[in-house]
């Protein structure tokens, strides 16, 4: 399995736009009803998705 990283584009993506909008990752997971691990994962780059 691929370890993206934190640099991969959905990962920068995701917490510019979270930062832009002056949210907090748990703010962002409460908001889209996400668990914060979730969020957490994806802007460190460590989720797989398919």
């Amino acid at each position: 399995m691929n370890n993206w990283g934190s640099e991969n584009a959905i990962a920068q993506f995701v917490r510019d736009r979270r930062k832009k909008a002056k949210l907090t990752q748990v703010e962002l997971s409460d908001f889209m009803g996400f668990v914060l691990r979730f969020v957490r994962e994806l802007e460190q780059g460590n989720l797989i998705l398919c």
